[in-house]
């Protein structure tokens, strides 16, 4: 007897996997190594910065109560004592009529209080001496960037979760942070069942088909931060498969599997989570394509059951595993960025059910345009290769046309938003 399943909402369905998200685990790597890594724990200042009142010019440090009366035909001269770049420590505290040389960077020495640029001054020699002149009144503060004016300590500089690109290595760099704590990747087991599967590297027999979903899957873990641990194509036998999917679920984090959650006579996941013991969330979703999607939880551990239909399987781990794998990485965001654009072809077919559709965008100077990327069928696997987003389409629909304003949701965005 074929068993009934009776769909869920998509949203519904994703709210039952994030109830089992939970932050993963923290390891300390050097600061050489955390490129793409996602930050575990909040970066803080350790320091102010500037450390200390600075000079954005080159020009001479003085006291600006020493220019009170300058002006065009009032010139005030100061003596200059001393010549400080970049990296030196001034060693002279300035008295009245005195004057720094100083150079961009430099810090500001002891009774300094204003900076004027050498473009306002003269310089000159007296008795062997270097002297300099300004003819404009200068303010407390003036061309002085001041310490901590940019950041103080105790700061927070960048929060947990945060993906670490070429600026925030240079903050982590700038603060002392040699080595930074990060989200351990996740190990993601993944297992291809089908007598029909081959590998890659074997050749075509009748009736057989190279097996695409481990391999796309695998790259979908890495893409988002993930590891992954493939533990090889079963064929459609129960005891064989509970036990490799049983032996599996003890050496990683979360796992998949591609294919056999179906209802046919050799579609054998049911009777295994049976087996088991796991808890069945959801066994049908109201999409397309990825109906059959099904994930069950043994204890705290989820198990992903991927359709064996490659569009299917893209999209149920960009809409269920992606976002459980990012909160395993301490992202806030952990779901895919949604935008609106403007649908660039009809798109005639009906949808009795939410529908995704692997897509890409074109802008022009006002606007954004999403384009099927090829067949919109869940076992073609050429519509994957350009897509770089999923249009998705609301259920109870007949078709769009052309310009219709659409949902999208952004497949190489790593940022990600909060709620789906």
């Amino acid at each position: 007897m074929v068993e009934i399943r009776k769909p869920i909402p998509v949203e519904e369905a994703v709210h039952k996997v994030m109830q089992y998200q939970k932050y993963g685990k923290k390891e300390t790597i050097s600061l050489h190594d955390c490129d793409q890594r996602r930050l575990a724990e909040p970066i803080i200042a350790t320091n102010h910065v500037p450390s200390f009142d600075k000079s954005p010019y080159d020009g001479f440090a003085l006291r600006s109560i020493d220019t009170a009366d300058a002006s065009f035909n009032n010139p005030v001269e100061f003596e200059v004592v001393e010549h400080i770049g970049a990296g030196n420590v001034p060693k002279i505290s300035l008295q009245k009529g005195q004057a720094t040389r100083i150079m961009t960077g430099a810090m500001i020495p002891e009774g300094a209080d204003c900076v004027a640029m050498f473009e306002v001054c003269q310089t000159y020699e007296k008795n062997n001496q270097p002297y300099m002149s300004i003819k404009r009144k200068m303010e407390k503060d003036q061309n002085i960037i001041k310490e901590g004016s940019e950041v103080s300590k105790g700061d927070v500089l960048i929060e947990q979760g945060t993906l670490i690109n070429p600026g925030v290595k240079a903050l982590l760099a700038t603060f002392g942070y040699s080595k930074v704590c990060v989200a351990k990747k996740p190990l993601i087991g993944v297992i291809a069942t089908g007598t029909e599967l081959l590998d890659a590297d074997q050749p075509l027999e009748p009736g057989k088909i190279r097996d695409s979903n481990a391999y796309m899957i695998e790259s979908q873990i890495l893409k988002v931060g993930g590891e992954c641990l493939y533990f090889g194509k079963l064929a459609d036998e129960l005891e064989t498969s509970y036990q490799t999917i049983n032996n599996a679920l003890n050496k990683v984090d979360i796992l998949i599997t591609t294919g056999g959650v179906s209802v046919g006579d050799f579609d054998l996941m049911p009777a295994i989570y049976d087996k088991l013991g796991a808890d069945v969330l959801f066994n049908k979703v109201g999409m397309r394509p990825g109906s059959v999607t099904t994930v069950a939880t043994r204890g705290n551990q989820l198990l992903f059951g991927l359709s064996g239909n490659p569009s299917a399987c893209y999209v149920g781990f960009e809409l269920f595993v992606r976002p459980v794998l990012q909160s395993k990485l301490f992202n806030k965001k952990p779901f895919l960025k949604h935008i609106t654009a403007n649908l660039g072809v009809d798109f005639p077919k009906p949808n009795p059910f939410t529908r995704f559709v692997r897509s890409y965008l074109t802008f022009n100077k006002s606007s954004i345009y999403v384009h099927p990327s090829g067949i919109d069928k869940s076992n073609v696997v050429s519509s994957l290769a350009n897509a770089t987003c999923l249009m998705m389409l609301p259920g109870g629909t007949r078709g769009f046309e052309a310009g219709s304003e659409v949902d999208v949701l952004l497949l190489d965005d790593m940022e990600g938003q909060e709620a789906f």
